[in-house]
């Protein structure tokens, strides 16, 4: 039997889900929670082998409570915890499998892929969404950020890691501030994020910045 936590902030979509799952063989839902911070108490209450995380939720967001499930806080071993969502940008993508998530499946999906990718993370497997499949192919295929950023979006996105405004990294570099956004523009889609703050974390991650 696999124990089944699902998480998610729309009551529809919790009861939608309990309901088709609760009449898959072998399937027991053992607990809803309405978002990450719920995710996380009632995993360690109920000890599930898989959370159905969604990733918008109000509090705890998905990528948080996931990494707090990986990193042992709701039991170990921890429960494994496959993505499902409506979203699927590259920073989502890349954000949920880094904090420990073994699938990202959209709600879209069919039943039957929904299924087979729970029992797939419920046995030590992974499970991805052909689209989702697509997009981590496509951005392994990127050539890397330090072949592809100038020196002046790298200087812009090291007054951005300091916590500098555009105004202020406008005047810090004597440029204009409508120049400023569209290095931060230029960046963001280089680096496939969609905020400075992920791109300054990215950048560090990969020893860009100091």
């Amino acid at each position: 039997m696999i124990r089944l936590l699902i998480a998610d902030d729309h009551p529809v979509v919790r009861a939608g889900l309990s309901g088709l799952l609760s009449d898959e063989p072998g399937f027991e839902v053992v607990a809803e929670a309405s978002d990450g911070d719920e995710a996380v108490r009632f995993a360690v209450a109920t000890r599930p082998d898989v959370v159905l995380m969604d990733l918008r939720m109000p509090r705890v967001d998905g990528v948080a409570a996931t990494a707090r499930i990986a990193a042992g806080e709701a039991g170990d071993p921890p429960p494994r915890v496959l993505i499902l969502t409506t979203y699927e940008s590259d920073d989502q993508i890349l954000a949920a499998i880094e904090a420990g998530a073994s699938g990202y499946l959209l709600k879209a999906a069919p039943q039957a892929e929904i299924v087979a990718g729970i029992r797939s993370v419920a046995a030590g497997q992974s499970a991805l969404s052909p689209q989702v499949a697509v997009r981590l192919v496509e951005r392994m295929r990127r050539p890397t950020p330090e072949t592809v950023l100038t020196p002046r979006e790298l200087d812009v996105l090291r007054l951005v890691a300091r916590g500098h405004s555009n105004k202020q990294i406008a005047v810090a570099l004597g440029i204009g501030e409508s120049t400023v956004k569209t290095h931060l523009l230029k960046i963001f889609e280089r680096l496939g994020v969609t905020d400075r703050t992920r791109a300054a974390t990215l950048a560090m991650e990969r020893g860009l910045l100091t």
